[in-house]
């Protein structure tokens, strides 16, 4: 049951990586005036990497284990 719900779980987090990856090409191809995309992604990826760069060194650990994270996934072949 649990393997169930954590193949589940990544799937999704497949699904909603290639989401954001379609709409930022989207994004880049048609400007901001993407109506379906539902907002500024683009710009919402640099205020977040612009937030963690605020943070100092919490800002990089945070940045680490998200690296970190994507890395394992890779890894593993899932």
């Amino acid at each position: 049951m649990l393997e169930n719900v954590r193949t589940f779980l990544r799937q999704v987090t497949e699904l909603g990586l290639l989401l954001v990856a379609l709409a930022v090409v989207l994004q880049i191809l048609f400007g901001s005036a993407v109506p379906f995309v539902g907002g500024d992604v683009v710009g919402n990826i640099t205020a977040l990497v612009a937030t963690l760069g605020q943070q100092g060194l919490v800002g990089l650990i945070a940045l680490a284990v998200i690296v970190y994270l994507f890395q394992r996934r890779g890894a593993a072949g899932i």
